[in-house]
Parts: structure tokens; sequence; C-alpha cells
């Protein structure tokens, strides 16, 4: 009886462990079937902002095509909101123009956000936003639930937040179409049942219309109210034009089968405040670090031929778009010139580049001859003036962009630009062939007319289709302002003649101490055959032109003309020498050249100086004069320009001659920069 007992008590232990086994496993089982869904990546358009996504993080697939300029984005690794979410993920390098999948997380707004280039994108920059956004590699981090179906905001407004539903109504078939399910966005207002009012079903529309599609679409530029008219809520064109711009028409086919549906055109109230809040754009003030005023001297001659020069319109419409222009960046206006110039619009016309597109768009071939000496003696005349929009601080820049060769001489005209501060830029597009290159009025015109031969103000191009390839590399060129050398400085602009005094009383050693001193001056300034040019005369009761201002064009030639000076010795006649500056050295000074004469003496001059430096003074040489040791103060007053205590220096030593290079060049600046700019 016990064994029975027994045998039925281990039967039943078995059974349990049978059961509890089976249990385990079936729960298991039951574990792998009730695994969590694998989550899907919602997919979103380029054009779909960052602001429009009520989501504090989320992952996305964004599509290929992302690069392109219309898909606007606003700072440089930390964007403003109102930036295309794809096309930040490609500038900051997350992703290429290929697309793909990238992590979003909304931060705190910016009080500024800064335009840069980069992977092909041209981030604009703008004071402030109210909120921000970074990108990153499409890895969802560990222990983050991310959303498989992303919620848009429809409006900003605080009474369309209190009261904003989501609904989904059928959406009824026209023929030859399949229903859809459409999601509307409703703003809510009071109702007697004090429940949600509800609206009637929107009829879709005919195959392929964009319309259709079942994705959500961003608030974005120029797309809102297309969303809006999508939704059925009509906005009156009377009370808010720009509102509704692009707002699809009443009598359009969509419109029509609305009526013939019998559903009202008019569904809901959309506050005035709201569309004011949804519909504006924020305005980039331009990119501070390209601040140029920038003129474009665009061919309009008859050879150009209506296609290359709607390239060359698309070509402007590119670098307005890749410089961000505003009025704390980049301004740009453009002539146009054929026979004779015209200007199409100045640089106060246009704020920003959208606008300036526009403008661009607008503009209609003048046909004639490529005359672009005269466009750019025309621009060096009239256009930089302060009526036009010139600035004063900004640099100068001219832009000219020449198909083949122009029909005059540009030369003398470029050099009358470049001195009166404009940086000159050539762009030179199918040049002359071989057989052409006899009716080129001036060989070699795109050389003779910048300020430097070394390419950087000199752009050639093969083929107007490759034109847009330069577009990158004009705008760094131009934006680059401290390599913008050409324009007219303190530093670059004079032709300054040294009035040595070589008499006895000097000796050979200090006399070498002198020409340290000149060398000195003369390393402090840009020197070429368009800058600043150096000349010298040494004196005793004789003159000598040691080299004139033509002579030299170089740095290193001037250093070494000076090092090569030998010393005369004799008497002191410092009148005669400054007549003889006069005649031999600036008499043959360029026009618009500053001419500075930089007399050193270190003694009483035999003869009078009175006369030769008032003539100095009225030919328009400004005059410093450089007294060491012996040297009669108040001949150096007398020498010197007004106000002397600018002009006038006195050293007790030779060998502390070289403690005046600073302040000679500080005054020399201050003077110029104290002066109107043209």
């Amino acid at each position: 009886m016990g064994s029975v007992v027994l045998t039925m008590k281990a039967s039943v232990i078995e059974m349990f462990l049978v059961l509890l086994v089976t249990g385990v496993q079936s729960n298991k089982e039951m574990t792998k079937k009730i695994k969590r869904p694998k989550f899907t990546v919602p997919q979103i358009n380029c054009d779909v902002k960052a602001g429009k996504i009520i989501n504090p993080e989320f992952v996305v697939k964004c599509p290929a095509g992302c690069q392109d300029p219309r898909y606007h984005v606003y700072g440089t690794d930390v964007y403003a909101s109102y930036s295309s979410v794809c096309g930040a993920a490609v500038h900051s390098g997350v992703l290429d123009n290929s697309g793909g999948k990238i992590l979003v997380r909304k931060v705190a707004g910016q009080s500024g956000y800064k335009g840069s280039y980069s992977n092909g994108v041209q981030s604009l920059s703008l004071p402030r936003w109210r909120e921000s956004f970074v990108v990153s590699e499409g890895k969802p981090q560990k222990g983050v639930t991310y959303p498989s179906a992303l919620t848009y905001s429809s409006s900003k407004s605080p009474a369309a937040k209190a009261g904003e539903t989501t609904e989904t109504y059928p959406k009824p078939s026209v023929p030859g179409t399949t229903a859809q399910p459409v999601t509307r966005m409703q703003v809510l207002g009071p109702s007697p049942a004090g429940t949600a009012q509800s609206s009637l079903p929107k009829p879709s529309l005919s195959a392929g219309s964009p319309t259709s599609s079942l994705r959500p679409q961003p608030v974005g530029h120029r797309s809102w109210e297309r969303d809006r008219w999508s939704t059925t809520t009509y906005v009156s064109r009377q009370k808010n034009p720009r509102a509704t711009a692009g707002i699809q028409r009443q009598d359009s086919p969509g419109a029509a089968f609305q009526k013939s549906a019998g559903v009202p055109v008019s569904l809901g109230f959309v506050p005035k405040e709201e569309l004011s809040t949804q519909s504006s754009e924020p305005v980039s003030q331009g990119d501070p670090n390209c601040k140029v005023d920038l003129s474009f001297l665009i061919d309009g001659s008859s050879s150009i031929g209506k296609r290359r020069f709607r390239i060359q319109k698309q070509f402007l419409t590119d670098v307005a778009q890749a410089l961000d222009i505003g009025p704390a960046g980049p301004l740009m206006g453009v002539v146009q010139y054929g026979d004779n110039p015209a200007t199409q619009f100045n640089l106060k016309t246009h704020m920003n580049s959208w606008d300036l597109k526009t403008a661009i768009e607008k503009i209609t071939q003048r046909g004639g001859l490529s005359n672009v000496g005269r466009a750019i003696s025309s621009v060096t005349k009239n256009f930089f003036s302060k009526a036009n929009g010139n600035r004063g601080a900004a640099p100068n820049v001219a832009v000219v962009m020449v198909d083949g060769w122009p029909t005059d001489k540009v030369e003398e005209a470029s050099r009358l630009a470049r001195e009166s501060g404009i940086n000159i830029f050539f762009i030179t597009i199918e040049g002359a062939a071989e057989k052409e290159k006899q009716y080129v009025v001036e060989p070699n015109f795109s050389n003779k007319a910048v300020c430097r031969t070394n390419g950087f103000y000199s752009l050639n191009v093969q083929s107007w289709l490759s034109l847009h390839k330069t577009v990158q590399p004009l705008v760094k060129r131009v934006c680059d302002t401290d390599r913008l050398a050409c324009s007219k400085t303190c530093l670059n602009s004079a032709d300054i003649g040294f009035v040595i005094d070589g008499s006895s009383s000097v000796g050979t050693g200090n006399f070498r101490t002198v020409l340290q001193f000149v060398a000195n001056l003369s390393r402090e300034f840009e020197i070429s055959d368009t800058d600043t040019r150096i000349g010298a005369v040494q004196y005793t009761y004789e003159q000598r032109l040691e080299f004139g201002f033509d002579q030299y064009s170089s740095k290193p030639d001037i250093l070494n003309a000076i090092k090569r000076v030998g010393y005369w010795s004799g008497g002191t006649s410092t009148g005669a020498a400054i007549n003889y500056a006069l005649e031999q050295l600036f008499k043959k000074s360029k026009p618009n050249k500053r001419k500075l004469m930089i007399l050193i003496t270190d003694g009483r001059s035999y003869d009078d100086v009175r006369i030769p430096a008032i003539t100095a003074h009225h030919q328009g040489v400004i005059t410093y004069a450089i007294g060491v040791a012996w040297a009669a103060l108040d001949e150096l007053d007398i020498i010197a320009t007004h106000p002397a205590k600018d002009h006038s220096f006195f050293v007790d030593e030779f060998d502390h001659l070289y403690k005046f290079v600073p302040k000679v060049i500080q005054n020399i600046c201050t003077e110029f920069n104290s002066q109107p700019r043209n």
C-alpha cells in the first residue's frame, strides 16, 4: 500500500514538473510572439522644417536631392528650427545628397546663427530664432523610444494651440481613383453642445495631384498657403494677398469639383495672427563675414546670344544665393553693358537673395558692342556712391563678365577704378580662338585690368556650360576681405618720394642708418606698379635721382635699390632738393595717386626752403620733414604740411631714427582715413 502511495506521489510530482516546464516554454513562445514590433523610421520631404515637428527628438529618413538651394538652411552646426531638416543634415555632413536616416534633437533658440558654405549647401545667417536643432547619424540611442509617426504642428498661435485636434475622415472617391483616409487639422470654436465641431469630408483630387499625398506637409516657404487650401480653409485674397500667394484658384479643377460635390469652400476660420505667424519667413541680415559692396558688370552685347545670356543670369542668381545677401553682409547691384552701360539696380535696391533672384530674372538683353572699358569707367564714377547704397566701410568689388573679348580698351579704365578703391575681378568665358585674336583690341586685357597676375582676380572659363563651377571659387575670393588688397588704403595708394640729405655732416655710418630707416618705412607699404610706388633723391649742393617711381615694381627690388644708394657728401641745399624732387619725381606721379614726400636732413639749409615748400604744398604733395641732430626746427615746420605737429619729427641721434617708423606710418594712415573714401 505504501509503495502504491509513493508511486502516485512520484507520478504527481512528475506531472507537475512536466506542466511547469511546458508552461515556461509556452511563456517563452508567447514572449517571442508578443515581441515589441520593429521600429519604423518615418520618411519626410526635403522641405520639412524642424519647427513644424512637435517631437523633441526623433529619427527620420530623408530622400535624395536635399542639397538643392531652395531648401533653406539657417546656421552652422546648430540650426534654426525654420531650417529644412534634411538640408541641415547635408550641410552638417551627416548625409550626402543621396539621403538616408538621421537623428534630430531639439535644443534652445540661439541669439544668432552664422551662415556658411559646407558640403554643397549654403546656409544663411539669422540674428535670432525661438528654437534650434542639431542632427547626427541616424542610430537610435539605447533606452530611448522614438516615434514611428511624427506629430506635426499646424499653428503657433495660442488660440490654435488651445483648441486644435486632429481628426481622420474617409475620403470620398473621384471616378478613376481609390478612396483613402485623409488627415486634416481643425481649429475648434464654441459649439452649442460644447463639443468639438466637425467638418465635412474632403474630396480627393485626380490621381497624380500633388495635394493627394498622405504625407504631412510642413509649414515652409510658400507651402503653407497650399496646405491651408488643401484643408478647405479659405482666406480672402483681398485681406492678405501675400499670405494667399500660390493658393489654388477657385476656378481650378479641384475647386470646381468641390463646388459640384456640394462642399463649402470655407469650412473654418483661421485667425489673422496665425496667418502672419505662419507665412513669415525669417529674413537673413546677410553674412557678416562677407561685408562687401558688390557690382556685377554683365555682358549684354549682341554677340552673347539669348541662351548664353540666360546662363549668365542663372550664374548671378546662384552667386546671390551663395553670398547670403543682407544689410549686415554683402550687398549687390548689377550693371549691363553693350554699346553703353545701364544700371539694372544698385546696392540698396534689394536687401535679400530672394528679391535679387526675382530682379535678375526680369533683366532683358540690351545688345550692341562689348564696351567693357566704358562700363568700368561708368561704375567708377557713379555706381559706388552713397546715394546708391555704398556703405563706405565695406570694400568695393566689381566683377566683370566678358564673353569673348572687349570691343574697347580696359587697362586705363581699370587702373582708375582700382585707384578709386574698387577691387576688379574679371571672368572671361570662351576667349578668342587663334584665328580671332587679330580682332582683340587689347591683347591680354584681363591681366592688364586686374591688380595682380597671380590668378586671384581673374577666372577663365572654357565653356558657358561650365560657368556654374565658378560660383563657389568666386564667392570665396570676393568674401576674402583680407586679400582684397586692390582697394585703395593708406598702404597701397601713394607715390612716395624720399629726399635724403647726403651732406658731409652726415657721415658714411649715419648715412647707412638713414638708408635703413628708409627701407623700414618702405617695407610697411604694398608695393607694385598699381599699388604704392617708391622713388628716391639724394642731395648736397647738387641733386641726384637715385631711382624713379616707375623703375622698380616689387618690394624686394625696392629694398635692394635702397641698399645700393651710395653716399655722396657735400653741402646742404634743401630748397633746391625740394624743387628737384617736384620736377624729377612727382611730375611723373600717376593721376589719383597720393603724393608723399619724406625729407630727411641733419642740418640747416644753405638756401631758402620757404618758396619750394609752398610750391610742393600747392601741387598737392604731402610733405613729412624728419630732422636729426643739428636740423633746424623752424625749417622743419616750414617744410612740413600743415599741421606741422603731424608732419614734422625731430630725433637727437641717427641711431634713434628707427623709433619713428610706427609714428610716421600711423600719421600717414590717420590722415588718409580722415579723407573721403572715393
